[in-house]
């Protein structure tokens, strides 16, 4: 780790950070807070992953949608108007919507072999951005003049490393650059996670082997055809799996590679300084 010590990371005059966590314990909020102190540079995974990396197929899918409609087309055709993504660190709708559900076409799904091409787009832009973190912090000093540096990735990150393999490319590279912090939940947030998934079922990144191995065992609980699923009913029914499987991979990170802080210290004082103490601490456990 780049910081040995609680001392050596508060008299460090570049702080950077790499948080890790499932999607809603706070890494966005968090670094918007930390950017907002005008001292922090904030590298979002997945705003790189829209813009840089996948904007092309987002672009060309709403075009394709567009082309369904006359209309549409023969504006298009003809240039009078064109199609693009908002996307912003605020909205990553568009990523998400891009990515899908797989299941009935009719209730918003799609085949089972385009959801498995999408999925590994995003895994390859993934990789490719996490891997752009060295870039960006030099970037973030030689350009913007910034001191600090977080990189806030996206939930899905566990799903393309080996915590396990000291040599492992992601971890190696990122832990060069930044500590790697787990913002780490506990059983009441698990919950609150499934029940607001629950609410609003929101398209997810999944490793390869899970996805396949989820995918047969709802086709065979239900006895379902791959073209009668429901995809919100998938993905509500995986997403309560996808968090167990992802729960011990988070750990291996945080011990062999990076520190632990708790989602229930970091919501009870979100504040820049209460945020670098806590990184402190974590430092000196590890020492222990």
């Amino acid at each position: 780790m780049i910081y040995a010590s609680a001392e050596e990371w508060h008299n460090a005059p570049h702080k950077r950070v790499v948080l890790f966590a499932m999607s809603g314990l706070g890494k966005t909020h968090m670094s918007n807070l930390l950017r907002d102190t005008g001292a922090w540079f904030h590298y979002s995974i997945d705003y790189r992953i829209g813009t840089h990396y996948m904007g092309e197929y987002i672009v060309d899918n709403a075009k394709r949608e567009a082309m369904k409609v006359p209309f549409l087309r023969d504006l298009l055709m003809s240039d009078s108007i064109y199609i693009g993504s908002n996307l912003s660190f605020d909205n990553l709708a568009p990523v998400a919507t891009y990515l899908g559900k797989p299941g009935d076409p009719a209730r918003g799904g799609m085949p089972i072999d385009e959801y498995h091409k999408r999925q590994e787009q995003f895994r390859r832009a993934e990789i490719s951005a996490l891997l752009d973190t060295g870039y960006f912090i030099d970037r973030a000093i030689d350009l913007y003049g910034y001191p600090h540096f977080v990189c806030d990735t996206g939930g899905s990150i566990c799903e393309w490393v080996d915590p396990d393999d000291p040599t492992d490319p992601i971890l190696t590279e990122l832990s060069k650059h930044a500590l790697l912090v787990w913002i780490k939940g506990d059983e009441a947030h698990t919950q609150e996670l499934i029940r607001r998934f629950d609410r609003a079922p929101k398209p997810m990144a999944y490793q390869p082997e899970f996805l396949k191995r989820v995918w047969a065992e709802y086709l065979n609980e239900y006895n379902k055809k791959e073209s009668d699923v429901d995809p919100d009913d998938f993905i509500r029914w995986t997403y309560a799996k996808a968090l167990a499987h992802r729960q011990p991979r988070y750990q291996r990170m945080a011990e062999r590679w990076g520190v632990t802080i708790n989602a229930t210290d970091l919501i009870a004082d979100a504040s820049p300084r209460a945020f670098e103490g806590l990184i402190g601490r974590a430092l000196d456990r590890k020492r222990l």
